[in-house]
């Protein structure tokens, strides 16, 4: 067994070594510059090799390590260890190494604790939901014309949307030249569910008309868009009743966008993208004038938190939403929702990556730790393993 004064040396050192992570936590948590002044190339510590924190480690942990190789030389190499002690001696010592070494890490620890006092990850989601909600409503004016972004597929509420888009080339020849155009016709996506042995039952023209009624069997074929089978059931996904949202009054440019600013993490992408969409539609038709002006007050307030240049006047941004809303036809060009966009973006990206990416051992220095760690380890073993041999005349075998 490994002597007392050893093990009680061990522990002490251990002891301060917890004392010195502590104290590299604490000035970790303190020297965080906040949220609103993270940027592009913020992370967590990486051992820059030249600002205070690099220096200081490197005299902390060389003058630690040293103090501990003396006093163990001096103070417990006169015992001769047997194999299995050596072992645990060599383990607990490249244990303390480590310990040494990465006094980076609490400092970083430091850090991503005073990150999570100032933004929780409750209030950081709270933020993304709103952000996701009024995102259709943060583009510069010329986006509204893009169709990637702003188009009726992607419409997810109310009811009947979302839709399908079907598309028709349509000939026809004035005079004795020939011209054709693309018309497109929207039809709302209906779901059916039923056991898979009705569902090969349904195939039959007669079980179609009474599930069904008004589709022969070729029809109902043409308009499933997709069919899945899961043990003893069917689901069918097929294009159902023709709408028209170009004309319908309770759909404006600013439904015909689904896309997430920033998804919440751990949820389904599809859940949030609806649950958007429905939020956002109450805002827009079903709620007071005053609930979206409030949705735009707390969004100045979620702007200046985060430090991002904005000119937007919540009250202006809501007649500007509004007017836009009841008169869909026009160019939004003119709609005032200044602000640093990319900025914004940029910098919920960077807490999403602090949040839950975070690299507290950076993959840069990682090759560079574990030489040192090593080379540091194995050294300082060797000078122990070496003077417990030259402190006493060897003797057969080992004594305890």
């Amino acid at each position: 067994m490994i002597n007392k004064a050893l093990k009680s040396f061990f522990s002490k050192s251990i002891f301060i070594l917890g004392l010195i992570h502590l104290a590299y936590f604490i000035y970790g948590y303190f020297r965080f510059v906040g949220i609103g002044r993270i940027y592009i190339y913020t992370e967590f510590y990486r051992f820059k090799f030249y600002d205070d924190v690099s220096i200081s480690h490197f005299f902390v942990s060389g003058l630690f390590l040293l103090t501990v190789l003396i006093l163990l030389v001096r103070n417990h190499s006169k015992e001769r260890y047997n194999m299995l002690n050596l072992v645990k001696i060599g383990a607990i010592l490249l244990f303390m190494v480590f310990l040494s070494l990465s006094f980076f890490m609490s400092y970083s620890f430091g850090m991503n604790a005073k990150l999570k006092q100032e933004l929780s990850a409750k209030n950081f989601n709270a933020d993304k939901r709103l952000l996701n909600v009024l995102n259709p409503l943060l583009y510069p004016g010329s986006y509204y014309r893009s169709e990637t972004l702003f188009k009726v597929t992607n419409i997810l509420y109310p009811k009947p949307y979302p839709v399908t888009e079907v598309t028709d080339t349509v000939f026809y020849e004035p005079g004795n030249k020939a011209y054709y155009s693309v018309e497109s016709a929207y039809y709302s996506i209906d779901t059916l569910k039923m056991l898979t042995s009705a569902y090969n039952k349904l195939k039959s023209a007669a079980h179609i008309a009474a599930e069904l009624p008004g589709l022969d069997q070729q029809e109902f074929q043409k308009r499933i868009l997709s069919k899945t089978i899961s043990k003893d059931s069917t689901q069918i996904i097929f294009r159902g009743a023709a709408v028209n949202p170009r004309f319908d009054d309770s759909i404006c440019v600013f439904l015909e966008n689904n896309t997430l600013l920033s998804p919440v993490n751990g949820e389904a992408i599809a859940v949030q993208q609806r649950q958007s969409a429905i939020n956002r539609y109450q805002l827009l038709y079903q709620l007071p004038h005053d609930s979206l002006l409030h949705a735009f007050q707390k969004l100045n307030l979620l702007l200046k938190k985060y430090q991002v240049e904005s000119a937007i006047d919540p009250a202006t941004l809501t007649r500007d939403v509004f007017r836009f809303r009841d008169q869909d036809r026009e160019q939004l060009d003119q709609i005032r929702n200044n602000f640093n966009r990319n900025a914004l973006v940029e910098k919920i990206n960077i807490l999403n990556r602090l949040f839950y990416q975070p690299n507290f051992f950076h993959p840069s220095i990682r090759a560079i730790f574990f030489i040192v760690l090593f080379s540091t380890w194995l050294f300082g073993f060797a000078i122990f393993i070496i003077s417990t041999y030259l402190r006493k005349p060897k003797t057969r075998g080992f004594n305890q």
